[in-house]
């Protein structure tokens, strides 16, 4: 039983109460070893991303249809999303210990807690701006990943370019040389490839996110490149 055969009878059988909701899904994850990093992306996305969406006050529709460009939502399921991210309008507190829970589902991959991150930002975007609240919410996850402020902010510049620093979107500063710099960026977009994603047990539609991510390396380059006239 994968994820979205059982969300109906979970969002049927809580009702109301959006809590419920994450030790549910917690538990299902638990329950399901198997096929685990799947599974537990999905879910990861799902409950966070539902609960990122009040941190601004209200869900949106262009949210949700953001997570659901993001995955493959078999038909007739997508009013059970809908139905989760109102529900998760009703409780944004604990989301710490589930964001903790899931931390702990990949306690040795940084890289898909990232992709995580990665796909909350997509989310939070989709209404045309990323609000404080949001950038607060999204820290604090980073927070408990693990993930320091420098890797935060280096997320960030990929999804908000508000300075157009193309160096805080490529992770290496104004210092760096000619040649620590293209050896940086080839690695990044090595990295980068859809394919890791998926060798990472990251859901194939979520490649998504690899193809944004390129395209902000490969921006940030060009502007780097014409700068320095490499």
């Amino acid at each position: 039983m994968n994820v979205w055969s059982s969300l109906a009878s979970i969002v049927s059988a809580i009702g109301s109460g959006g809590a419920q909701i994450v030790d549910r899904l917690v538990q299902l994850v638990l329950e399901k070893p198997e096929g685990v990093n799947t599974v537990g992306f999905t879910v990861a996305m799902i409950a966070l991303s539902a609960k990122m969406a009040k941190a601004d006050g209200v869900v949106t529709a262009d949210e949700i249809f953001a997570f659901q460009e993001l995955f493959e939502v078999p038909a007739g399921e997508e009013r059970n999303v809908a139905r989760l991210f109102n529900l998760a309008q009703e409780d944004v507190a604990g989301f710490d210990v589930y964001a903790k829970k899931l931390a702990d589902l990949f306690p040795y991959d940084r890289l898909t807690l990232i992709d995580i991150l990665d796909g909350l930002f997509h989310i939070a975007k989709a209404d045309g701006l990323v609000h404080e609240s949001e950038v607060g919410y999204l820290s604090r996850v980073a927070e408990v990943f693990g993930i320091d402020d420098r890797e935060f902010k280096r997320i960030m510049a990929r999804h908000v370019r508000e300075d157009g620093n193309p160096y805080a979107v490529l992770g290496l500063g104004p210092e760096a040389s000619d040649g620590e710099l293209k050896a940086w960026y080839r690695r990044e977009v090595q990295e980068t490839h859809p394919d890791r994603l998926i060798a990472r047990g990251v859901p194939e539609a979520f490649v998504r996110i690899a193809n944004d991510r390129l395209a902000a390396l490969n921006v940030a380059w060009a502007q780097i490149s014409a700068e320095r006239g490499l």
